[in-house]
């Protein structure tokens, strides 16, 4: 469907804007842009009902026996103390059903609205949501090759997202601009996201000061009373598996949860390392850490919303790299959807994973591997879902490309089969008869246009003509997307005193303190 920029609505819930914002929005560009999906399809339902409760039997046993460090954070053990838990030191023994009963107030979906109202996203249900990929330090394309990310990198990125049809959000650290001090470089990509897209974004969580500057420069964009009544962030808050709740990742959820932004609780586990090499171990481990996560957000904040996150990979034990797109994988991302069903949470997992240092053959099928099962899973939220490359260290231009072109796969599987009655095709087929061809038929006239998903990427051409045209590889015919979608973006509109007043802030935060490269 159509999409307009939609700065003259965003400035009516504002109470901001007038003549400059509605002159804005009348000069902005309008492109095709696809809703989230909203699946027609079931979800692949792994284990039955025993299984699911021995997890759970065993999560509880855990916290309650085992316990969860809560690191450098004085505050969360008091909090957990009044809560009801035996706190010794910074461990938290939770006695069993404690965290589950504070999970209950968490929403079981949420709207995050995006500064075009047109692009607001639902995270919960039946809908899944893509974002792009997250945090690598390094970027690679075909004529550069593989290097440290720079600022101008990150701007491609957002640029490349806020024109892909089939993303939905802008994501957050699409990737690390090393050029720019640590402690400033969240001001640059906020700024970034904030005013080169319009679809919703991610705040930063390096630091709790980080994200409440990102809290502050919504409250810019969005108004400070809309942002306090809605969630205008999804951010991404990692355990650190096994069972460690560090104060850096708990100061940012903290914050955002008090402004009543969300938070992804997601344990980084590779199998083996950060959890049992086991399928039903390591889903006992990641269910524990959610419940503990998600039960003190909901300390912090009662019906602060969240997400139930699980990244999931195993390990090569010959190496020691991760491993992606694999049966094990698979296998735990299938059993953490249901257990998030059960709990009555959105779901994050799955992206566009691969271990290849190349856009080739293996990052090829793990990715495909990996997207379906995210789908088949019931991911209501899909980070990581375009760009990923290298076990997550390189964001590539190409696979960016290639992986949100495959998206649109997704879209048209979600929709499952129709079987109305211009689906059934009886009049095409009488018209048509034994020995004819459809190709002229009046059913086929009337639907070819929206009857196939078709790739912006690929190449379906004869040989003759693919061969003429220079024989071009997915890699150089992705180059050539990548040009084409940065050389036709058209920055979206934007109200001048939002726009000053963020450039504003940036300015004078990146002014207030001396550059840090630590």
């Amino acid at each position: 469907m159509a999409q307009s920029q939609g700065a003259g609505a965003r400035a009516g819930r504002r109470g901001r804007g007038g003549g400059a914002a509605r002159r804005a929005e009348r000069g902005a560009v309008s492109f095709e842009t696809a809703q989230y999906i909203e699946r027609n399809i079931p979800n692949f339902e792994e284990l039955n009902d025993e299984a699911l409760e021995i997890i759970e039997a065993n999560a509880e046993t855990i916290l309650q026996e085992v316990g969860v460090n809560f690191v450098n954070n004085p505050k969360a053990l008091e909090r957990w103390r009044e809560a009801g838990a035996d706190v010794e030191g910074e461990r938290v023994h939770i006695p069993r059903g404690l965290a589950r009963k504070l999970c209950e107030t968490a929403p079981s979906q949420f709207t995050q609205h995006a500064r075009n109202p047109e692009r607001n996203v639902v995270i919960g249900g039946r809908n899944m949501v893509l974002a792009p990929i997250y945090g690598p330090p390094f970027v690679h394309d075909v004529n550069t090759g593989r290097r440290y990310a720079t600022m101008e990198d990150f701007r491609k990125f957002v640029k490349l997202g806020y024109m892909s049809k089939w993303l939905h959000h802008s994501g957050g650290t699409v990737c690390e601009p090393t050029d720019v001090a640590v402690n400033k470089r969240h001001l640059d990509m906020l700024h970034a996201h904030m005013t080169l897209s319009d679809k919703p974004f991610m705040g930063s969580v390096t630091d709790p000061a980080r994200a409440r500057d990102s809290v502050e420069m919504a409250g810019l964009l969005f108004g400070e009373e809309f942002v306090r009544d809605n969630a205008v962030m999804t951010s991404l808050i990692n355990i650190n598996s096994p069972l460690t709740f560090d104060d850096v990742m708990m100061g940012a959820l903290e914050i955002y949860a008090e402004a009543n932004q969300a938070c992804i609780l997601s344990p980084f586990v590779v199998g083996g390392a950060m959890a049992p090499v086991s399928i039903a171990g390591t889903l006992t481990q990641v269910l524990a850490e959610v419940m503990t996560g998600v039960a003190y957000s909901q300390l912090v904040r009662p019906g602060a919303p969240v997400i139930f996150g699980a990244f999931v990979t195993s390990i090569d034990m010959n190496s020691g790299a991760p491993t992606f797109g694999t049966p094990e994988a698979s296998h735990i991302t299938y059993g953490a959807g249901q257990l998030a069903r059960r709990m009555g949470l959105p779901f994050r997992s799955a992206g566009s994973f691969t271990g290849a240092k190349l856009p080739d053959a293996q990052a090829a099928y793990e990715t495909a591997n990996s997207l379906n099962m995210g789908l088949l899973s019931g991911v209501n939220f899909m980070l990581h879902a375009c760009g990923w490359l290298e076990g997550g260290l390189v964001a590539s231009f190409e696979k960016f490309v290639m992986d949100a072109d495959q998206l649109g796969a997704l879209h048209k599987f979600a929709q499952g089969v129709n079987v109305d009655t211009n689906a059934q095709a009886m009049d095409a087929i009488r018209e048509v008869g034994p020995g004819g061809h459809y190709l002229g038929c009046a059913h086929t006239q009337a639907n070819f246009k929206t009857a196939f998903w078709r790739s912006e990427v690929f190449d379906y051409k004869p040989f003759e003509t693919w061969f003429e045209e220079g024989a071009r590889d997915t890699q150089v015919l992705a180059a050539a997307r990548v040009q084409q979608l940065l050389d036709t973006y058209q920055q979206p509109a934007m109200d001048p005193g939002i726009a000053e007043a963020l450039a504003g802030y940036v300015a004078q935060k990146k002014a207030s303190e001396p550059d840090a490269y630590s």
